[in-house]
């Protein structure tokens, strides 16, 4: 809203109001808090109300702050205080992603405003908890009730902790922190409060420090954190049956749908519980830690009453071996959450297109360390030789030449337009989408399975990637892939209407690459997709 105040000041006033405020602040942008030169940077500043005028802001100096425009006509908040505090978030997200190749998460939060430094000490009785802040020169016992979950049987108590005591569980929550953090911050900051709290747990041994770990309400937490909330409530569990836990999480984000868990994470989450049952078979087994000769098959059989869980646990760690791979490339272009308007591939694609093809859906009866050293352990064959055929099309279709900046967002009509883009980003962003990978994803699994055919190599197509490839099917691939993106149809615009207008179905594309036109007679290839000229 505009400024009566600011309106009416003249050249030389505005100059002294903005040195005034230069002063104020430090020198420094109000949103950014970087320094700002009144030489160099005098026609990129703007005056703004810190409260709007809306929310009741005075229209005066002492409502007034400096920021650099840039800064201030793209903050998400038009409370100056509010996006300062989320300018600051999206600077720790621009770091870890930079430095990490990471999103925040609950510890980051923590450590960024002192958090996640100390342990505390706990006396134990049947229905009280003792204990004090003496780290932080509070010596003061403080005592709460113990209360009993009488259909878990889990212990638990109440109390509001200092964030020093306070640790991100990333086994049991693996889950990153967002930008949709804002729409929480906001809330908070407009007064509005926190229906429910955290979850932590604690272990709790006599004479030893313990460490309070938060295993949920952690994006409640880390707003409150970020709006300089120091002490945070939390309900803690006392020596749980940590297994217990991470199961409980890992239903609400699946079967329950309680918590908003993205596959990925669900996916790390089954990971996490299926080494946790590879660990408990070698303790009731009395096997050592590195002794993993026994089978997947053994494994589910001996945890009869979840088996199905447990299958599941398995491809969950496959998947999420891949997901996590530090070589795969394809990942930068792909949103973990959903369908960004940044990156061309969703995770969801991922999992109805790479994983069901590709990976082995039953279990194995070789041990878990079959040939592990000499890498050729099928689960672990599987999972690099996935991870390069990823690799490989984000070197042919991405890296160089899909522009996360200029994005997804609404492609083909802007294209019906007359907007002029990028002819490679539009052929990557096309190719990748769902329906259309569905159908050349399995071509190039046919072109796997023919080449060990015409080897005279027996194949179980199931197994398809737990097979060595050598140098010359790699080479075949690769040709595979460069031959489809080259097809004319990806960098055709007259087809933005009639083509690549709407979301089409698998039969739909089928059809196109099969006979060359689509169900509705549509020529859209000069002729069907021909495998053996693929591979030229």
């Amino acid at each position: 809203m505009s400024s009566i105040y600011l309106n009416n000041l003249n050249p030389a006033e505005r100059t002294a109001l903005i040195e005034k405020l230069w002063h104020i602040q430090n020198g420094k942008c109000f949103i950014t808090n970087e320094q700002i030169d009144l030489q160099l940077h005098i026609s990129d500043l703007d005056i703004d109300h810190v409260i709007p005028s809306k929310l009741d802001g005075k229209d005066d100096p002492s409502n007034f702050a400096l920021t650099f425009s840039s800064a201030n006509r793209s903050k998400q908040a038009a409370d100056l205080n509010l996006a300062r505090i989320l300018h600051a978030f999206s600077k720790i997200q621009e770091n870890l992603k930079k430095k990490e190749d990471r999103s925040p998460n609950l510890d980051d939060i923590l450590k960024l405003q002192g958090g996640a430094t100390d342990k505390i000490r706990f006396k134990l009785s049947d229905d009280k908890v003792s204990y004090s802040f003496s780290s932080l020169g509070r010596p003061e016992i403080i005592t709460q009730d113990v209360y009993i979950d009488k259909l878990s049987g889990l212990k638990y108590f109440f109390a509001v902790f200092p964030i020093q005591y306070l640790h991100h569980d990333n086994v049991i929550n693996p889950r990153a922190i967002g930008s949709n953090i804002s729409k929480l911050v906001d809330e908070f900051y407009s007064g509005n409060p926190q229906l429910h709290i955290s979850l932590g747990w604690v272990d709790i041994k006599s004479e030893e420090e313990s460490e309070i770990k938060i295993f949920d309400g952690q994006h409640k937490a880390a707003a409150q954190i970020l709006l300089n909330t120091l002490n945070i409530p939390v309900r803690v569990f006392i020596n749980p049956d940590r297994d217990k836990l991470i199961l409980t999480n890992f239903r609400a984000g699946t079967t329950l749908r309680q918590v908003a868990f993205d596959k990925s994470v669900q996916r790390h989450l089954g990971n996490t519980l299926y080494w946790d049952r590879v660990t408990r078979y070698q303790e009731e087994l009395k096997l050592e830690k590195d002794n993993f000769n026994f089978s997947e098959r053994q494994l589910v059989g001996y945890f009869k009453g979840e088996s199905r869980e447990l299958k599941r646990y398995i491809l969950d760690s496959v998947r999420d071996a891949i997901t996590r791979h530090p070589e795969n490339k394809l990942i930068e272009f792909v949103d973990m959450g959903g369908r960004a308007k940044e990156k061309p591939l969703s995770y969801s694609t991922i999992e109805k297109t790479f994983y069901p093809f590709f990976i082995y859906q039953d279990l194995l009866d070789t041990p878990i360390s079959y040939r592990l050293d000499e890498g050729k352990n099928p689960r672990s064959l599987e999972t690099e030789q996935i991870v390069r055929l990823m690799s490989i099309i984000a070197e042919e279709l991405f890296i160089g030449k899909f522009d996360l900046e200029l994005g997804t967002f609404k492609i083909e009509n802007r294209i019906q337009n007359g907007e002029n883009l990028p002819a490679d980003h539009v052929r990557a962003y096309r190719m990748v989408k769902e329906e259309i990978l569905h159908n050349w994803l399995r071509f190039i699994g046919q072109i796997i399975q023919n080449h060990f055919i015409s080897l005279g190599i027996p194949i179980d197509d199931k197994k398809l990637f737990q097979n060595e490839f050598s140098d010359v099917l790699w080479k075949i691939i690769t040709n595979s892939i460069i031959n489809l993106s080259n097809l004319p149809l990806w960098k055709n615009n007259s087809l933005a209407v009639s083509v690549f207008g709407g979301k089409q179905n698998y039969h739909y594309w089928h059809s196109i690459f099969t006979t060359g036109n689509s169900p509705q007679g549509v020529k859209v290839l000069p002729e069907p997709i021909n495998l053996m000229k693929l591979q030229q």
